[in-house]
């Protein structure tokens, strides 16, 4: 059986990390305070995989971002995935070069998917995620773009088909109704996906606690789970959440 995984995801804006909530940010502290007040490092030893995305709405430093990432990932040794304002391969490159394993592409999978395609001719299918922010509407659900600030498409079967035959490796949904509530996953929108899908699964926005976790993991079709909430898992919250796991014989790796 693969082995499932645990993500965590950082949101970053022009030097802070901010929690997330219904796209609307908070600023929680610098890279200091993630590094020495918060301990990421420790917390870094219960995750499969980190995220990283510059979640700047305007006038992105990517020179800035990439000296923070430099500085997170140097003692931590998990694969990392970068994210934010990819709209070139040379940004792209310049983001595996910095040690990105893997980008995430949002807005560039809707509004460029060329940009895939060269992505993917050079570095594979593999190293990509594709991230769809997605809200529900009465009964429909639409995706979103720019940081959650375009309404792009209504999300049906027909779209889900679309979107799965472009080059990316691993499709994340996050809801932008459950970002940062607390309140679980929404795990409704999974009615929208086509029954031949072959993509691994990552599913985002909405855990609160490490039940919301669990029942992701144990969810047939869904490969991993990522947090953003750097209150709700702060200290021991993720080290504690991953052991129990593991003890009721989750599909998790098990690092000695």
């Amino acid at each position: 059986m693969l082995k499932k995984r645990i993500i965590f995801t950082l949101h970053y804006d022009k030097g802070f990390f901010n929690l997330s909530r219904n796209f609307r940010l908070q600023k929680i502290g610098d890279l200091n305070w993630l590094l020495k007040n918060y301990n990421f490092l420790k917390i870094a030893e219960s995750i499969d995989e980190l995220i990283i995305i510059d979640v700047s709405r305007d006038n992105r430093e990517h020179d800035k971002f990439l000296e923070n990432v430099s500085e997170i990932t140097k003692n931590i040794f998990v694969p990392v995935c970068l994210g934010g304002g990819i709209r070139t391969l040379e940004y792209a490159k310049k983001l595996f070069e910095s040690g990105a394993d893997k980008i995430n592409l949002n807005t560039s999978l809707f509004h460029d998917p060329s940009l895939v395609d060269e992505i993917s001719k050079t570095y594979g299918a593999q190293a990509i995620i594709g991230h769809i922010d997605f809200r529900k509407k009465e009964n429909d659900y639409y995706v979103y773009t720019n940081n959650g600030a375009k309404e792009f498409s209504k999300i049906d079967t027909a779209f889900m088909e679309k979107i799965l035959e472009l080059n990316f490796g691993e499709l994340l949904l996050h809801s932008m109704d459950k970002d940062g509530t607390g309140m679980n996953f929404d795990y409704e929108i999974m009615k929208h996906l086509p029954q031949n899908n072959k993509k691994p699964l990552i599913f985002s926005g909405g855990a609160g606690n490490y039940h919301h976790l669990k029942e992701g993991l144990a969810h047939k079709d869904i490969d991993a789970v990522s947090t953003a909430n750097l209150l709700n898992f702060v200290g021991d919250g993720l080290i504690n959440a991953r052991k129990i796991m593991l003890d009721e014989k989750y599909p998790l790796a098990k690092w000695e």
